[in-house]
């Protein structure tokens, strides 16, 4: 308590929290002004029928991760989700096309022009995103807007309104960086996954009993304790995964000024031992949702094909239904592809992101190599491995 009261004394440090929880708490705020054109009771009932299905597990996905919600339906609908995207293609690119390559070797003039081209494509993204999204409101399968609504001009405003939405969202995050603490689009997506918490919280109180043996379906204070510990213990495990480096230890050479000496001193490389960060879990997540949602439509497309003898099609259906199932979350075989998936993209986002030959040339040119191993080649083959 202390140290917290010690924070707010420092009027430059307490501004900068302030001002973040302005931020966070206008970028809460929108996700209560709905759309004009959507009918929210309808808009409800089609949530609740939704998060049953594998359709409600891909936009679950995407809204945990894009910090929005589920219904989509709001100013702040698309969250900050096709900004991540357009900062994700843009990082894909930059190692595979050579002008964005040497765009991001310029050092602050090259970031910018890429951080320009990032903002373009995230309103490009915006305007696909929500256009296919107002269309599918108006579509039988939601139809959630209103009747008198129903018109190309209020489905281009309505695009226009989510467009806007995700580039203020996109201009907080930018504001928070500069003048709050912390990474603003991070603090975005956490806020967006810890406003979910109360939900949890509530619904585990109702369920809770203080007794050792509880009654089927309640949880007694053993399971509660457990919980709490395997939370603390997760978060403290992520936290130092996250910070944890592997030093690797470099000397500068040598050189001599006159009656001087300089360099010769022993520093070290530090590689973050997670390197990839959390997104081989975002692809893992949002491609282990297809195989579900695509095996069961073909179940029900093959489920009336039928031949003289006897039911081709009920045959069919009934195979890929089973394999539909699973592929359904917390079966086996979805945890087992989950971690394959995730050790795939650890490797490949880490080849992507880390480049062996552009850290070997930096240290040759700086005058430092990693003692045993000469400066080229050989530097750059042992950080690979």
């Amino acid at each position: 308590m202390d140290k917290l009261a010690t924070i707010f004394k420092i009027p430059e440090l307490r501004r900068k929290i302030l001002f973040t929880a302005l931020l966070l708490a206008i970028y809460r705020f929108g996700f209560y002004v709905p759309l004009p054109i959507v009918n929210q009771a309808q808009l409800r009932s089609w949530e609740e029928q939704l998060s049953t299905n594998a359709a409600g597990k891909i936009f679950g996905t995407v809204a945990m991760f894009g910090g929005t919600s589920i219904g989509m339906s709001t100013i702040f609908g698309l969250g900050i989700m096709p900004y991540i995207s357009a900062s994700i293609i843009f990082q894909l690119l930059g190692s595979v096309v050579p002008s964005l390559e040497k765009m991001m070797k310029e050092g602050e003039s090259g970031r910018k022009r890429i951080n320009e081209y990032t903002r373009y494509a995230t309103v490009l993204l915006c305007a696909v995103q929500s256009a296919f999204w107002v269309q599918y409101m108006m579509s039988p399968q939601m139809n959630v807007v209103l009747p008198e609504y129903r018109t190309i001009w209020y489905g281009l405003v309505s695009v226009c309104i989510m467009t806007a939405g995700t580039v203020f969202l996109m201009w907080i995050g930018e504001q928070i960086d500069k003048y709050g603490i912390g990474n603003g689009i991070s603090l975005l997506i956490m806020a967006g996954i810890l406003s979910r918490l109360p939900v949890a919280l509530q619904g585990l109180w109702a369920n809770a009993t203080t007794r050792l043996t509880p009654e089927p379906g309640k949880y007694g204070i053993i399971t509660i304790v457990l919980l709490l510990a395997l939370f603390i213990a997760v978060v403290v495990g992520v936290i130092a995964i996250t910070e944890s480096q592997r030093r690797i230890p470099t000397q500068s050479a040598k050189h001599v000024r006159g009656r001087r000496v300089f360099g010769g001193t022993r520093q070290y490389l530090p590689l973050k031992v997670n390197q990839a960060g959390v997104m081989p879990i975002i692809f893992a997540s949002s491609l282990l949702i297809f195989p579900s949602l695509i095996l069961s439509g073909l179940a029900r497309a093959t489920s009336g094909l039928r031949t003289e003898t006897w039911s081709l099609g009920s045959f069919f259906a009934t195979t890929l239904q089973d394999l539909a199932d699973s592929f359904q979350r917390q079966s086996y075989l979805y945890t087992l592809c989950n971690v394959i998936l995730i050790y795939f993209f650890c490797y490949f986002w880490t080849a992507i992101t880390f480049n062996p030959k552009d850290m070997s040339d930096n240290l040759k040119d700086y005058g430092s190599f990693i003692p045993g191993y000469r400066p080229g080649r050989r530097t750059a083959e042992y950080l690979e491995k």
